[in-house]
């Protein structure tokens, strides 16, 4: 109702600035007796209750001019900082490393449509080949989110990328919420050091990368998960592996 209600205000004032035959000041509402906004008032009304369609095409073009201007001030975001998306020097980069295109994804293991993504992302990169895969952890779901996410940054430190990217896979599909004795026994169950790995949870390292990337997040205006990056475009919420690809493939050929 609210877009509609837009729609209704620019169509009326598209039919206004329509009027170019009548006087200037015949659109100074407020120079205009009662009578005469009444009876201006009932003109617009039988123009929009003849031509509805106008209404349609007010909402239309407004919210292609809003479109316009939010991918405008993402790109100019984007842009703003791209070396922390791309280069942060500590994010685990996956798929292929020297691919020719990379795709940067915000991801909570406690989102729904993140897990819905998950497999979506894993079917692109193996159908692809070529893409570069950079994961933020950027847990906003609360303390259960927050604990899974340090487990994860924890073990990459601790472990290394092979091991994180078998964590990360892990909690993603984790039904339930995480606590100690569940990540423990996931630890172990993968040959990990869980006394080392749990001890690293709260060390100020593991700290700064998520506050890193909770500020970088703030600067991109990023405030659900999961949020694609790609090139210089945002991309917010889940998306299917087909979509996904068709940006790539609109991405490469803008590179080229």
């Amino acid at each position: 109702m609210k877009s509609l209600s837009r729609g209704v205000t620019g169509a009326t004032t598209a039919l206004v600035l329509g009027l170019g035959s009548l006087p200037a000041q015949a659109f100074d509402l407020g120079a205009m007796s009662k009578d005469e906004r009444a009876a201006f008032g009932a003109e617009v009304r039988a123009y929009l209750m003849e031509n509805p369609n106008v209404i349609i095409e007010a909402v239309n073009l407004l919210e292609q001019q809003q479109a316009a201007q939010e991918a405008n001030r993402d790109e100019a975001m984007v842009t703003a900082n791209m070396e922390a998306l791309y280069n942060d020097g500590y994010s685990w980069v996956g798929g292929n490393p020297e691919g020719d295109i990379t795709l940067v994804e915000f991801m909570d293991y406690r989102c729904g449509y993140c897990r819905k993504a998950a497999p979506e992302v894993a079917k692109l990169l193996q159908t692809d080949g070529n893409i570069r895969l950079i994961i933020k952890e950027f847990p906003i779901l609360g303390e259960a989110s927050v604990f899974a996410s340090r487990f994860a940054v924890a073990t990459k430190q601790v472990a290394g990328d092979d091991a994180y990217e078998q964590v990360h896979d892990a909690l993603i599909a984790m039904g339930g919420e995480p606590n100690e004795i569940t990540l423990r026994r996931l630890a172990d169950g993968l040959s990990l050091d869980a006394d080392a790995i749990i001890a690293a949870m709260d060390t100020e390292a593991v700290t700064e990368e998520l506050r890193r990337t909770r500020t970088l997040a703030q600067n991109l205006a990023i405030s659900g998960t999961p949020t694609f990056v790609l090139g210089d475009q945002l991309l917010r919420g889940y998306l299917p592996a087909d979509q996904l690809k068709a940006m790539v493939d609109e991405q490469r050929e803008e590179n080229s």
